[in-house]
């Protein structure tokens, strides 16, 4: 099996390279990630200037452009063959629900299903950066072994998220929906030494009332959470509704 790692929190991030570690076993491992973190970067590329890929260990390259830049290039330059799994993680903080639409770490994994490639986000729910991995990294690696028995969904990427702690303490795996995510007070203003504002992005995050299959819920608790998601962002069960407003009226 050929398996790309990337990531948004940059190429010598503990998550990746205790996953890496995991999954050296599954085949060859390429790592393509960031140079540095990108957190939050959704999925931007980088087409205003140029890109450079160092080659900082033997199939490791880190990339100065964001997390979808990286498997563009790992797919289009870096590497002698299309991979066969592209893993994005794993993520120190969750992706969970809303958040993914601002995830360098879903994007990445989305860059590689836009190609035609199986690909898993991986998220720790923690936010300690002495958290331990090797928990996340083994349920991980043990996904990729299932999943090399089933057939992978077409345009569909698996987002996973991982409890804090170590087996003993998850209670199982469930495959979910998204929940719903807000932030309150997320823009703080602040002063400069000479006076002018300058704003910080963050806030406390608000978990809108979820579904009971949710992520939300899943990892509240205590399971890994699984979550099938595409690019594909048409409001399907709306499209009769819209059409029945006769907008054709307005060029006329």
């Amino acid at each position: 099996m050929r398996i790309l790692l990337t990531n948004d929190d940059g190429i010598y991030a503990k998550g990746l390279q205790t996953l890496l570690e995991h999954i050296k076993p599954l085949g060859d491992v390429f790592v393509v990630a960031p140079e540095r973190e990108r957190s939050a970067s959704g999925h931007g590329i980088t087409v205003h200037k140029p890109l450079r890929a160092n080659e900082v260990r033997p199939m490791q390259y880190a990339v100065s452009g964001t997390p979808a830049d990286c498997v563009k290039l790992a797919l289009e330059a870096l590497l002698p063959e299309k991979p066969d799994l592209i893993i994005s993680g794993i993520n120190l903080g969750a992706n969970l629900g809303t958040d993914v639409l601002y995830s360098g770490t879903v994007s990445a994994a989305i860059e590689g299903i836009m190609a035609g490639i199986p690909a898993l986000a991986v998220s720790l729910v923690s936010y300690d950066e002495n958290s331990d991995f090797s928990t996340a990294a083994s349920i991980t690696t043990d996904l990729c072994r299932a999943l090399a028995h089933r057939q992978f969904p077409r345009e569909t990427l698996l987002n996973v998220n991982v409890p804090q702690g170590s087996l003993e303490d998850i209670k199982g795996v469930r495959v979910t929906t998204l929940g719903i995510r807000r932030y309150k007070n997320s823009v703080e203003e602040r002063k400069d030494p000479r006076g002018k504002s300058y704003y910080w992005l963050g806030g406390q995050v608000e978990n809108i009332a979820s579904r009971e299959d949710s992520d939300l819920v899943a990892v509240s608790d205590n399971y890994v959470s699984i979550t099938p998601v595409h690019f594909d962002l048409t409001n399907y069960r709306i499209l009769e509704q819209i059409r029945n407003w006769n907008l054709d009226t307005l060029l006329k």
